[in-house]
């Protein structure tokens, strides 16, 4: 397995949130990001994961809830790459996926574009 810090990859996230171009990040809505180790036991490939209601999906009853959570997941990210270019490039393919969940786009498109 490929060895990184969690504070190396906390950066490699937060760099690729940064390359989301600035018109979609001005329309992200009550998300925040976080960083995880491992996946649920039931799902230990799982690279990354969107909870909450998509933007597409809230209506006038949408307020006062808690933001919608976006986790990228470090250990099946770095289990399943052969390098950090490899980290880097899976890293922003995870993280776009996921903030496309967060605008309503579901896997099939998502696979659809490339990103899955």
């Amino acid at each position: 397995m490929l060895e990184m810090t969690r504070e190396e990859f906390e950066e490699l996230v937060a760099e690729a949130l940064d390359r989301i171009p600035p018109e979609l990040t001005r329309l992200m809505d009550n998300v925040a990001v976080f960083v995880e180790d491992e996946p649920p036991t039931d799902d230990p490939e799982l690279l990354g994961l969107y909870e909450g209601t998509p933007l597409t999906d809230r209506g006038e009853w949408y307020a006062g809830v808690l933001p919608d959570r976006i986790t990228i997941y470090r250990g099946p990210t770095l289990r399943m790459c052969d390098s950090r270019e490899d980290v880097v490039a899976e890293t922003e393919v995870t993280v776009v996926h996921e903030i496309a969940h967060h605008f309503g786009i579901d896997d099939a498109r998502l696979h659809a574009l490339g990103y899955g």
